[in-house]
């Protein structure tokens, strides 16, 4: 998720054709160390793969999404709406290359591509690649960099391209989540100062202590991502939910046991109505973030600059990725309104049987009048308006028209929807979705599938927002 604020509300896919299972056919081991003086992450990455592409593949793809935040990076990671995000000046980062165990070359559209010659790798045969890295965090409130009292290390080492029909370059456009990613085993052990606190994408399997440092390592067989938050000063509440270790980390809360709850609250709804959560340990975390909030596998990160309200609505939805995007994946430099709009339409699920200030109907009427004053807007400035939901995030101008279009129409979408076919093919519908994509990447077809499924022709509904031809 990545959103202005609540006024705005109204790898592999062949690879993984099967899901994932338990173990997966990719696993990342990473052994590094963060330096609080550097600002660098130094670390090795022992990346295994099984080739099940049905193709003989040249070379592999790692995205280096840390290099959109050098200087000269021709996508920045930020606009200039938000470049406040940078608190003392602007300042720069990058995720540089030291040695790589094959032939290499970094290169794609943005230096955003680690290249890796593994020549005539056959279907079925397994390689393994050892890369060697350094990521140089810059000083900026995001998802990747030093904050002004958190440091979050999130896209931060080379991750797989997704593999369909071809290597998928995700570029990293400002508007939205450039991320698209396929499920595959970690192992993570990092070393930093003992006086930090560590909110990770998985279980701690242990932690050793040496002098002023100490080394924590953590494992995970489900993951699309894995990121960190470290923390000075950060308090913790822990408990066990359905089965799951929830976990929230913050600084200063002082409604922190009421906003543990919300969390608790909405996991174990989301965990009853759509199915169990496929992670077993999940850490949400107030840090420096100047959107609402980002979701990460296991691991939610939610701005510490909300108002209550926001903060309120931002935990939820946040929570409802772990399922939508996460445990369902889905294309989201292509098709964000599938996990976007599926978060949100599922935090209107849960204020509707949880009293916590948002009705359905108030949701409802704010995401309605915003989109209908964004297409007036748009029509006076351009004279026309694209409302097509399905789109690349390179066509959205703004963050103002890319939150009217996915997550306040995503709003709309699914509750119309349900409207239309009543709330018990709804739902079935939904944990239909869940059941059969869930460690997976789904495609529209498949998420509109379910819903046809229930025994109702959806496609000409579905067709009318994704191609922008409903008037609302």
């Amino acid at each position: 998720m990545k959103r202005a604020s609540l006024a705005l509300i109204v790898c592999f896919l062949p690879l993984f054709a099967t899901g994932c299972e338990k173990k997966e056919e990719a696993s990342y081991s990473i052994v590094g160390e963060y330096d609080p003086e550097t600002h660098v992450f130094a670390g090795t990455l022992d990346f295994t793969m099984t080739n099940r592409t049905g193709d003989v593949l040249p070379d592999l793809r790692f995205q280096l999404y840390g290099n959109a935040y050098r200087e000269g990076a021709v996508y920045q990671p930020l606009s200039l709406a938000y470049r406040s995000a940078y608190y003392d000046k602007l300042d720069y980062g990058a995720t540089t290359i030291v040695s790589v165990s094959e032939d290499y070359v970094v290169g794609g559209t943005d230096e955003n591509l680690l290249i890796v010659d593994v020549p005539d790798l056959a279907e079925g045969k397994s390689t393994r690649v050892k890369i060697e890295f350094e990521t140089k965090l810059a000083k900026v409130n995001h998802r990747l960099g030093v904050g002004q009292h958190c440091v979050n290390l999130a896209n931060f080492y080379p991750i797989l391209c997704v593999y369909d029909g071809g290597w998928q370059e995700c570029i990293y456009y400002n508007v939205g989540d450039p991320f698209y990613s396929d499920c595959a085993s970690y192992d993570v052990e990092l070393t930093l100062p003992a006086s930090y606190t560590v909110a990770a994408s998985a279980n701690l399997v242990s932690e050793r202590k040496t002098g002023e440092k100490k080394t924590c390592r953590y494992q995970a067989d489900r993951l699309r991502d894995f990121a960190f938050v470290l923390g000075e000063g950060l308090s913790v509440l822990t408990e066990q939910v359905d089965g799951a270790t929830l976990s929230y980390y913050y600084g200063e809360d002082e409604k922190a046991k009421e906003h543990f709850k919300l969390y608790k609250d909405s996991f174990s709804y989301f965990s009853d109505t759509f199915g169990t959560c496929m992670y077993d340990s999940l850490s949400l975390v107030q840090t420096d973030f100047p959107f609402a909030g980002m979701e990460y596998g296991g691991l939610m990160m939610v701005s510490n600059a909300l108002a209550e309200e926001t903060l309120t609505y931002a935990i939820v939805h946040e929570t409802a990725h772990e399922w939508w995007y996460e445990g369902v994946g889905n294309d989201q430099r292509n098709h964000a309104w599938m996990d976007e709009g599926l978060a949100e339409y599922s935090c209107v699920l849960f204020f509707e049987n949880h009293d916590y200030g948002f009705t359905r109907e108030g949701v409802m009427t704010t995401s309605k009048k915003a989109i209908r004053s964004y297409v007036g807007i748009y029509a006076q400035l351009f004279g026309k308006t694209d409302t097509s939901a399905s789109r690349n995030l390179s066509t959205f101008m703004s963050e103002y028209e890319y939150a009217n279009l996915i997550y306040n129409q995503g709003i709309v979408l699914f509750d119309g929807l349900r409207e239309s076919i009543g709330d018990k093919r709804f739902l079935s519908g939904l944990s239909s979705y869940y059941a059969s994509f869930v460690g997976k990447i789904a495609r529209e077809e498949d998420l509109i599938s379910s819903f046809r499924q229930t025994g109702v022709d959806v496609d000409g509904y579905f067709n009318s927002f994704l191609q922008g031809k409903v008037v609302i």
